[in-house]
């Protein structure tokens, strides 16, 4: 089959009246950090570039601010000044260059900006921030509709195609839209005529300022996911409203920030929520754009022809390949880096204060810093190991020019990959691996599996790398060595197999991923989207407003205790913006979490234990298996030896560093070191 017929949906043009995008992708707005100041413009505006060379029909921007009370952090990203419109020339001007067209989202924080100052409809703090913010006297909305206008025709004026108004996710439009947080009784509050008032007048009078011939994208929250949220016809009046007000397109949004329902992480079901998209587009007759957890170019292509949606937003996908579009449109799908819904090196380095980047393409926000250039040497280099690092570190020596051979002891590749890949919700592992194989064999590395690389072997080489990982380390507990007492590489290699009652000692990452494996019986079949659904008690809002039901979902039939040393919260280690979906996944399983623990042995009985420096309270965890993730050691035995015989060596990953599992670390440290050599 042709490309052109396989993705003939995802790459046909959309024609919008007054201009045309040549296909149906968005890439979505995701903040990068890059926008909070002007001085990072450049590495913006070529962030930008390589997505608009990559082909993607419209880029969305990172969100910016109509007015200072707005900004999501102090002094944050805001577009507010014909001083700072003109800054933005250089980025508009750099897409259009490269092919591109670009939006820029006015994104107004309401109750979620990190300010004192920051205002919303009613005096209700968010659980996100530790401000309560204003409640906004009659005047002060409008004000701030005002600003809203001023910062549409500023975009215009610095050569933007459009602008996206964000209002969804729970931000100050959201906010107004909702009882959950809107509980004014004067003209812009009570009434769902009154509670949408702003919204339509925010499009109305952006429509007339900007003229005919611009983008105007409306963010439409779809699914709040929060208490007194919007009904189904609370959602379908709005849409109406707003396309009559001007409107070109509707994209939608899923979840507010608050909201205790995972919507975009890799254990959402691909394309999730595009069934409520059709619902809207049933509705309205501008185009409507689906989102969330829509990764490569076979979901995106089965949403648009199963009349789903008229266009899909990819935010992260941009991320891990600006070459998605071109690959998809000429034959090289199996080319594209997945993205896999971690959030490791994006969502949760925004909320640490970081520039965003990309745990599977490191290169992403940092295309000036970290290009991949012909080298000018060619190098015979060696790589040993084919775990992330490895593989991350041949496969970038080799797009530049040089001669490389992989070496890996075991009967494939992947390294740690392997394991993580078997824990239910992670199957997205698989993409990665399915691309680095394919990119071995773009660039004809040789790879050496089932061979143990020797000192001797490595000589010939000008530079070796030593990627070599990992191994658990043993816990020094008495009985460590009964039959019952396994490594998580034991249990997830199926070496061993666990009882019903289990300890597992070591509550970080790989202790919650055995803890998922074993409340899921080491199953990898992936939930159906009704299934998953069902599961965290999400539906129609036409059924429950916001979309909330009640969760349904099988109980693990074993009993299972999560343990740690620390006298901290379990958890409290994992992912900003992921760790409370683990947390309470398995709670929902009635997965015992004990910290501040003493092993003290483990006998036939099970495993003893006791509390604090006098180990008090000691008592019997009647289990028949236990199962240690306690932490690694590198394996590094071959750096020595080769520095010792003169060899030029790195080393990086797990073996250059072995504290919890940190894929995001080794691809990112392997990226660079292959950059240089």
């Amino acid at each position: 089959m042709s490309t052109s017929n396989l993705f003939q949906h995802l790459l046909s043009p959309l024609d919008l009246g007054f201009t045309t995008l040549k296909n149906r992708a968005l890439m979505g707005s995701m903040h990068t950090g890059l926008e909070d100041h002007s001085r990072d413009f450049n590495k913006l505006a070529e962030y930008y570039a390589e997505r608009a060379r990559g082909g993607v029909a419209l880029i969305v921007t990172g969100g910016f601010a109509p007015n200072i009370e707005g900004c999501l952090t102090p002094f944050g990203s805001r577009l507010a000044s014909r001083g700072a419109a003109a800054k933005h020339r250089h980025i508009t001007d750099t897409v259009h260059q490269n092919g591109g067209k670009i939006a820029l989202q006015i994104l107004h924080g309401g109750r979620y900006s990190y300010a004192p100052i920051c205002v919303a409809p009613s005096r209700i703090k968010s659980p996100i921030s530790p401000f309560a913010p204003i409640g906004l006297p009659s005047w002060g909305v409008q004000r701030q509709i005002n600003c809203y206008v001023r910062a549409a025709t500023l975009a215009k004026d610095a050569g933007y195609d459009g602008v996206e108004i964000m209002g969804s996710e729970g931000y100050f439009i959201n906010q107004f839209l909702c009882e959950h947080t809107n509980k004014r009784t004067d003209k812009w509050g009570g009434s769902l005529e009154n509670r949408t008032r702003m919204a339509i007048e925010i499009v109305r009078k952006t429509r007339a300022a900007v003229g005919k011939d611009f983008i105007i994208i409306y963010r439409i929250s779809l699914l709040d996911l929060v208490p007194d949220g919007q009904t189904w016809s609370d959602i379908v009046y709005l849409a109406k409203k707003i396309e009559q007000a001007g409107a070109t397109l509707l994209n939608t949004g899923i979840g507010w920030h608050e909201a205790r329902k995972p919507t975009i992480v890799t254990s959402v079901p691909r394309g999730a929520f595009s069934w409520i998209t059709q619902k809207l587009k049933q509705e309205v007759s501008i185009p409507v754009i689906a989102t969330n957890r829509i990764n490569t170019p076979d979901v995106a292509e089965g949403i648009l022809a199963a009349g789903h949606a008229d266009m899909v937003s990819m935010a992260r996908p941009f991320l891990a390949d600006p070459e998605f579009i071109n690959k998809s449109a000429s034959g090289r799908a199996d080319e594209i880096n997945t993205c896999i819904g971690c959030n490791q090196a994006c969502l949760d380095h925004i909320f640490k204060r970081k520039v965003a980047s990309c745990l599977v393409n490191p290169r992403a926000c940092h295309e000036i810093e970290l290009k991949i250039e012909p080298t000018h040497a060619p190098k015979n280099i060696a790589v040993v190991g084919a775990g992330p690092a490895g593989l991350a570190c041949a496969t970038t020596l080799a797009a530049r020019g040089h001669k490389v051979e992989l070496y890996e002891a075991s009967a494939e590749l992947g390294g740690q990959f392997n394991m993580a890949k078997k824990i239910p919700g992670k199957a997205e592992f698989y993409e990665t691996l399915r691309y680095y194989a394919r990119q071995l064999e773009r660039h004809r590395v040789s790879v050496h599996l089932n061979h143990r690389a020797t000192v001797d072997e490595l000589l010939k080489f000008d530079h070796v790398v030593v990627a070599t990982g990992v191994v658990p380390r043993r816990v020094k507990i008495e009985g460590n060595k009964l039959p019952h007492v396994m490594s998580y590489t034991d249990l997830l290699q199926g070496r061993k197999t666990a009882g019903r009652r289990v300890a597992v000692i070591g509550a970080g990452g790989i202790g919650f991923d055995v803890c998922e494996f074993l409340v899921h019986d080491g199953s990898q079949e992936t939930p159906s989207v009704a299934q998953w659904l069902a599961e965290w008690g999400i539906v129609d809002p036409a059924v429950a407003a916001g979309g909330l039901g009640t969760p349904k979902f099988k109980a693990s039939d074993r009993e299972i205790f999560l343990l740690q040393r620390k006298s901290t919260s379990i958890g409290k280690g994992l992912g900003k913006t992921t760790g409370w979906i683990h947390r309470l996944n398995l709670k929902k399983h009635n997965v015992k979490m004990i910290s501040g623990v003493n092993y003290d042995k483990i006998d036939e009985q099970g495993l003893h234990i006791s509390f604090g420096e006098h180990k008090t309270s000691p008592q019997i965890l009647q289990v028949d298996s236990v199962i240690l993730c306690a932490g690694q050691e590198s394996l590094k035995e071959l750096y020595e030896p080769l520095q010792a015989k003169g060899v030029k060596v790195d080393l990086i990953g797990g073996a250059f560093l072995a504290a919890e599992l940190d894929a995001k670390m080794a691809i990112d440290q392997a990226t660079r070191l292959a950059l240089k050599l």
